[in-house]
């Protein structure tokens, strides 16, 4: 397969919701392997398609230790969030350098279609909940420092355009 390049911040893309999947295709089990490949290489715990240009609601997480248990998700839905709270340190490969930590629902529900195109249950909890609400922001085009103030936020793009 192969690694994608990230687009950088601020592509427009990054700020637009994806489009949704209507059926798990060969192509679309092909730009998941791109997306698990590119993951790797960053390496990183999650990767959402428009991160790298593609505006399909498909994202892989995989927060296990040994990896290669990537999760493929198209159309992901949160159905319950925890009441606890989780902080993670939060970056993203399309704005190398920085990071930030953000609270987040320690655990989710999350409904999706799986590889063989059926409605999917799935609980995530610590590092692969924290992945799987940071990727689906990206499909709503959004970006994990839009939930820091705009202070925090204002400093990590300063921060980020010099090291740029």
């Amino acid at each position: 397969m192969t690694v994608r390049t990230c687009l950088p911040w601020p592509d427009k893309r990054l700020r637009t919701k994806a489009e949704d999947v209507t059926e798990i295709t060969d192509e679309i089990r092909t730009i998941w392997a791109d997306m698990i490949d590119t993951m790797e290489a960053m390496p990183g715990v999650g990767l959402a398609a428009p991160q790298i240009g593609v505006m399909l609601r498909l994202a892989v997480v995989d927060g296990s230790a040994e990896r290669g248990k990537a999760v493929r998700l198209a159309n992901p839905e949160i159905l319950h969030s925890s009441i606890e709270l989780r902080e993670h340190d939060e970056a993203s490969p399309n704005l190398p350098g920085v990071s930030a930590k953000v609270k987040r629902p320690r655990a989710v529900t999350v409904k999706f279609l799986n590889e063989q195109g059926m409605v999917d249950r799935r609980d995530f909890v610590g590092i692969e909940a924290t992945s799987v609400q940071h990727q689906i922001d990206h499909l709503n085009g959004q970006m994990y420092f839009d939930r820091l103030s705009k202070v925090k936020r204002d400093m990590l793009l300063r921060k980020a355009k010099k090291k740029g």
